[in-house]
């Protein structure tokens, strides 16, 4: 049975969905005025992998993925501003770099992918909800507050105590709020910003009560699953389940999905300390089905530490992985045994994709012993079993001899793929001639570009190293 750990609760639990018809998971996605970076990634792979899982536990069509798109907050504003352009010009903009980079990582497409500014009715309408019922105030200045210690269960999520966050507050220079603890749903209008209008005149809303009035809309007032990264912990999803469950009355989420913090050569990625890396940036340098790989090789509550070295170890698992399925026609019928068996107990241990990558690297050298003695037959089941059990994680589903000649990377365009096989048909006819020292030549040369040759009895093939 699928366990899976609950920040709320702080252990893992059986998974059991409200209605396991229609399982319901809501993950807080991307502010779009940037291109996407390495923590996004990680966020845009863990729950992919989750939802592919879901799937496989309970059936494609009874998951709802939901993953929403933030696209009216300060740093938008501030970033079209700077731009001399419209908002919605820079956020359509980015939306679709993101989906560039998403789409190249692997990651599937939500079922529902909500933009703020398209549900800002329901905003408004959960803000009035909460003034009418006291658990939010407007204040002079045009602002709505939501009032936290109207909240009984602020910071189980976190951990946090209101008695300490308030003694530890310090005095707000907005004396519009009643306690620095409040926080804004609806903020007046400014110049130079865009604005809706509402009952307590124009403005736009705070960012945490966009995510609950969208996650409430598409998924309902309770539903199974929100995820995040860990930074949102607090205040974010404190924040939102405070409001939610204020507005509704009803528990908002059963179980709280976070992953862990990428570091950067066991700093803490940042800017300031430049040390920041974009999706982009990193695609120019590694395929992206290695980037994925690397990803997974940690569990997603860990944190993940990137490296050259990191990298070019999921490069080279990837690369055995492939050169193992080469040359075979995978069964993907055959029985999955004992591997089988331990992959699913991984996954159902809170999606333990690093021990499930163990279990195919495991099947990789299962698959090279059947090769090397010749039995094709339960290499081909094998080799069945690794693409079946890889397309759970998003891994190995390209054709092999496509990935290894042409799969490393954006550099790839680097090597033109027709003056590789002149070359090496040059080399075999050096060789066919006793040339010795040109055929060494040109594989000296053909290294030097980053090309693996594998001789075998009649042939050449290569690979990208």
């Amino acid at each position: 049975m699928l366990e899976i750990y609950n920040t709320l609760t702080r252990k893992k639990a059986p998974f059991k969905p409200i209605d396991p018809n229609n399982v319901r998971m809501y993950v807080c996605g991307m502010t779009v005025y940037d291109l996407c970076h390495l923590g996004h990634a990680r966020v845009l792979v863990v729950f992919d992998v989750v939802n592919r899982y879901l799937r496989q536990v309970f059936g494609d069509d009874k998951v709802t993925y939901v993953r929403n798109i933030t696209d009216i907050d300060d740093k938008i504003i501030a970033r079209a501003n700077e731009n001399g352009e419209a908002f919605d010009v820079l956020t359509g903009r980015f939306i679709d770099e993101m989906n560039r980079d998403a789409d190249a990582l692997g990651v599937q497409r939500p079922d529902v992918e909500p933009r703020a500014t398209m549900y800002m009715q329901q905003i408004i309408d959960m803000i009035r909800t909460l003034v009418d019922n006291g658990a939010a105030y407007a204040a002079d200045n045009g602002d709505v507050y939501y009032a936290v210690s109207r909240f009984e269960n602020y910071g189980a999520l976190s951990g946090k105590q209101l008695d300490d966050l308030q003694s530890g507050a310090r005095v707000d220079i907005d004396k519009a709020k009643r306690d620095p603890l409040d926080f804004a749903l609806w903020k007046a209008a400014k110049p130079d910003e865009p604005s809706w209008d509402s009952p307590w005149g124009k403005g736009r809303p705070g960012w945490h009560i966009e995510c609950s009035a969208m996650s409430t809309h598409c998924l309902g007032h309770h539903f199974d699953i929100h995820g995040g990264g860990m930074d949102l912990q607090f205040p974010h999803h404190e924040n939102e389940i405070a409001q939610s469950e204020a507005a509704t009355g009803e528990k908002f989420v059963n179980v709280w999905m976070h992953n862990g913090f990428v570091r950067i050569d066991d700093e803490k990625m940042s800017k300031s300390l430049g040390n920041f890396f974009t999706v982009r940036e990193i695609l120019a340098r590694y395929a992206p089905e290695v980037v994925r790989y690397f990803v997974l090789s940690s569990h997603y509550r860990s944190p993940l530490n990137y490296s050259d070295v990191h990298l070019d170890q999921a490069r080279a698992a990837l690369e055995g992985f492939y050169t193992a399925l080469r040359d075979l026609t995978p069964d993907l019928k055959a029985d999955g045994g004992d591997y089988e068996a331990r992959f699913t107990a991984a996954m159902d241990d809170d999606f333990n994709t690093a021990e499930a990558l163990a279990i195919l690297s495991e099947l990789r050298h299962a698959i090279n012993k059947e090769k090397n003695a010749g039995d094709t037959a339960r290499a081909n089941q094998l080799a069945g079993l690794m693409v079946r059990l890889g397309q759970l994680l998003g891994l190995v589903q390209d054709a092999p001899e496509a990935w290894l000649t042409a799969g490393a990377g954006e550099q790839a365009g680097d090597v033109d793929a027709a003056e590789v096989d002149a070359m090496i048909d040059a080399r075999d006819a050096a060789r066919a001639a006793k040339d010795w020292a040109e055929a060494d030549r040109l594989r000296d040369a053909l290294t030097e570009m980053g090309i693996v040759l594998e001789d075998g009895s009649g042939s050449t093939r290569w690979r990208r190293g």
